[in-house]
């Protein structure tokens, strides 16, 4: 049996892989014309020089339309093409402190976070213990309290400060106008 397979996800039978007996048929221009064998859909394609094409495989009986697959196919990428460009693809920026940055240091960070947030990015800041510094994770949780502090006019908090191994993470998304 062959399957059109399109874009991995989407599969269409199309002319004589359709093995159901009986067909609702839709012509090109809409008109139904209702439920008839396969074999009589077939030639009426046939007939007008299209294909048939199965396109509710699940429905009972199945909904096949007339028309030219190349073109349907052809439509079908360009919806798909159209729909990827109106998506908003948001990413992560990462700003990485250390328990004893300055308070300049932060700022200059802050004001970084700030132009990721503005441009509707996420922002993941990580504060990073090496050493015995794991010892004094509160020094970091303050860290990153005043550093939502500092951005807290453009971002909320999706993810509260929690320490994951040596490393304490804090992740801040834009504020929705």
């Amino acid at each position: 049996m062959n399957i059109i397979n399109n874009n991995k996800e989407k599969k269409y039978l199309i002319n004589e892989d359709i093995r159901a007996k009986e067909l609702r048929v839709i012509t090109h221009d809409g008109e139904q014309l209702g439920v008839i064998s396969s074999r009589e859909a077939l030639s009426i394609a046939e007939e007008k020089e299209l294909d048939l094409v199965m396109i509710a495989p699940n429905a009972q009986p199945p909904v096949c339309k007339v028309m030219d697959y190349g073109k349907f196919i052809y439509e079908q990428s360009k919806k798909e093409k159209e729909a990827k460009k109106k998506q908003k693809v948001i990413s992560i920026k990462e700003v990485r402190l250390s328990p004893n940055i300055e308070e300049h240091d932060l700022n200059v960070k802050a004001n970084n976070a700030r132009k990721f947030l503005l441009d509707e990015n996420k922002v993941k800041v990580t504060v990073r213990f090496r050493g015995r510094e794991a010892d004094y994770s509160h020094i970091g949780r303050k860290i990153l309290d005043d550093f939502y502090n500092l951005l807290e006019d453009v971002c909320t908090i999706e993810k509260k400060a929690k320490l994951e191994g040596r490393n304490m993470i804090m992740i801040l998304s834009p504020k929705r106008a």
